[in-house]
């Protein structure tokens, strides 16, 4: 049987169509004849090759067209669902019209018992009908539940959470599957509880354990994607507690779109574990600095560059620059918005550009070419061990790189330029930071200067500046480079250990597409020098997150409470530089904005002029590979900055050590 359907499935879609319209043919002439031997209780009276045969004619003739023009051969018997039997219903019933009509018109005085029509009709709806539920049935290999059963011990027993239309759709499509079997559903409505769903038990949240136990589940998959963050979390910390392994089917607006479909199934989204429901955006806000002006996003490749191209692609721009120094992110970026324009058909232009921001020639010529309304700076070095023993690079990528930005910006006339800043500019111990903090208070200076004489300028000569400076503070985004999310997941998959620094490290966490937007209307909000925190919520402990991540798994911790638990969690100590509380201001003088998720902090500067001679004094300490100089400079500039020990630059510890 298995070769048979196999061999049925890969005919050509004509031949198929063929046979359906054969088997049609063949099973309205039975409903025709049915009819007249249940109508005249007899089976010798009616002769299909007889007198009758115009009439086992016209029953097909009527029929078939119709079931065409309303496209019962164009459903694919697999799918066949509720919409397909309503129009089985409306063809069947109006050819069973049709050929009443016919009748009445061709053999107007013929002895035709009126009653025959009704019996056609409703025989004949029951076999093209049945038919088709047989052949799906059939097609999806639930034709003979006997033998299917004899093979259940070899697929994965999994609840569905949530009843409604998209767990029917997920259960529909997995007995289509032979890897997965569902054997529940679990669901919060009480009022459905104990009831049957296509054979398969409904439990309530409850009742989950004693699903586990009557049922065998090793997996629950989660088929609720409309419901909300918060919803999701209360779900997720419910589910911690069984040995059981939490999947879930993508969210409403990527299955809407037909970005992915049911059975995509994913590891739970560690956005839903923090349970933050994302305000949304402000479309005046959103377009002020973006729409039909020309828009360019430096680091266009990175994490949260990327994320910000995509939103100011929807936000009706008229050309958007994306400058990068890493040539395979930029082709992947580019030809992931390129495809999307093509799709949706946008009105913008997109301008892929290989460069550095240390360079200040081609960031000048660059916004002063494209005529640059608005630029986004993403472009950093944010690893904070791999910067804390690689100073120099730090402090010309993060702190030059930005300089130069600015700098450019005032002679195009760019009109906004916005930083995407970090928490860790907030009292910092690492170098990553420090230098972070110091290009906030580059654009804090330079904002209060409607004329500056710009760094390194030996003319003297003052630009006027209509450059409207923001800086938007935030913390870690999930799915970034360097996240820890994939990198315990990966060591889960590995059996462990999971490798946390600190048992008290705590971390704030937001998702990228949440900070873009976030991001994109705190710059619209600013006046000039303005340092913008973003509201992230309660911090996270990380060792928390570690055992939810590893519990929603299946799995269970291995400690000293559990010594026989599937994967441990192993403290590896703080690494350079890193802290282990993070925090958003410095001061404690922050003011509410217009959006409630965006605060404007007020932080100390230097002026402008003062600003210049310690940044030529850092500068000529890197050069000089005086890191001694550079960590006193740094400790005298950024409020707050106190360094954990002596600054090594890997390339002059080596030269020490010769």
């Amino acid at each position: 049987m298995d070769r048979l359907r196999e061999r049925l499935l890969k005919l050509p879609r004509q031949t198929k169509r063929t046979l359906q319209v054969f088997a049609d043919v063949l099973l309205l002439w039975v409903a025709l004849w049915v009819a007249f031997v249940i109508r005249l209780s007899s089976f010798g009276q009616i002769n299909p090759l007889g007198e009758y045969l115009w009439l086992f004619i016209a029953a097909p003739a009527t029929a078939i067209p119709l079931f065409v023009r309303f496209g019962l051969y164009r459903a694919v018997l697999r799918y066949f669902g509720s919409a397909a039997l309503v129009t089985i219903f409306n063809a069947v019933s109006l050819s069973a019209l049709l050929l009443a009509v016919v009748i009445y018109l061709v053999r107007p005085d013929e002895l035709m018992p009126r009653s025959v029509v009704f019996i056609y009709w409703a025989v004949s709806l029951m076999l093209v009908g049945g038919l088709r539920l047989v052949m799906r049935q059939y097609f999806i290999g639930e034709l003979f539940p006997l033998r299917i059963h004899a093979y259940e011990h070899d697929r994965q027993r999994v609840a569905i959470y949530g009843a409604g239309a998209a767990g029917n759709q997920l259960l529909t499509a997995l007995r289509m599957g032979k890897h997965m079997l569902p054997v529940a559903f679990i669901d919060d409505d009480e009022s459905i509880a104990g009831r049957v769903i296509d054979g398969i038990k409904i439990y309530t949240s409850d009742q989950t354990q004693r699903m586990i136990d009557d049922t065998g589940a090793q997996d629950v998959l989660l088929a609720i994607p409309s419901v909300s963050r918060s919803r999701r979390r209360e779900i997720l910390t419910s589910l911690e507690v069984f040995p059981i392994h939490v999947r879930t089917i993508p969210g409403f607006m990527d299955l809407a779109s037909g970005r992915v479909s049911v059975t995509d199934l994913q590891e739970v989204d560690i956005a839903d574990l923090l349970g933050r429901d994302a305000v949304p955006p402000r479309q005046d806000l959103f377009e002020r600095c973006i729409k039909n002006q020309v828009v360019l996003v430096t680091g266009a490749g990175g994490s949260i560059g990327s994320e910000l191209c995509r939103q100011i692609l929807a936000s009706g721009a008229r050309t958007l620059l994306l400058f990068e120094h890493s040539e395979f992110n930029l082709y992947s970026i580019h030809g992931e918005l390129q495809q999307r324009i093509e799709r949706e058909s946008l009105p913008i232009k997109l301008v892929p550009i290989l460069g550095s921001i240390r360079n200040f020639e081609r960031l000048l010529d660059i916004l002063q070419t494209w005529r640059v309304n608005t630029v986004y700076h993403a472009a950093a070095y944010k690893h904070v061990p791999m910067v804390e023993h690689n100073v120099a690079e730090g402090v010309l990528n993060n702190l030059v790189g930005t300089l130069n930005a600015a700098q450019a910006s005032i002679r195009a006339g760019v009109a906004n330029f916005v930083l995407i800043s970090t928490d860790k500019a907030v009292r910092p111990t690492n170098v990553m930071g420090s230098t972070k903090r110091l290009a906030e208070m580059v654009l804090q200076a330079l904002s209060r200067e409607s004329a500056p004489v710009l760094f390194a300028d030996d003319s003297g000569v003052h630009h006027v500046n209509k450059t409207r400076f923001t800086m938007v503070r935030f913390g870690n985004v999930l799915g970034s480079s360097g996240s820890v999310i994939p990198l315990f997941r990966e060591q889960i998959k590995r059996g462990g250990p999971v490798t946390v620094t600190h048992p008290n490290i705590t971390r704030y966490f937001m998702t990228i597409p949440e900070a873009a937007q976030l991001v994109i209307q705190a710059g619209s909000l600013g006046q000039g020098g303005d340092v913008f925190v973003l509201d992230m919520g309660e911090p996270v402990k990380i060792a928390d997150l570690a055992e939810k991540m590893i519990r929603l798994s299946g799995l269970t911790v291995r400690d000293e409470h559990s010594p026989h638990g599937d994967i441990g969690i192993e403290f590896t100590g703080l690494r350079p530089g890193e802290k282990l509380y993070e925090e958003l201001l410095i001061g404690e003088d922050v003011k509410p904005t217009e959006h409630p998720m965006i605060m404007r902090a007020e932080e100390d500067m230097l002026p402008w002029d003062e600003l210049k001679g310690r940044l030529q004094e850092l500068l000529a300490a890197v050069s000089e590979d005086d890191y001694a100089r550079v960590r006193m400079l740094l400790r005298e500039t950024v409020h707050g900055y106190v360094p954990e020990g002596e600054i090594v630059d890997w390339i002059h510890l080596r030269n020490r050590e010769r």
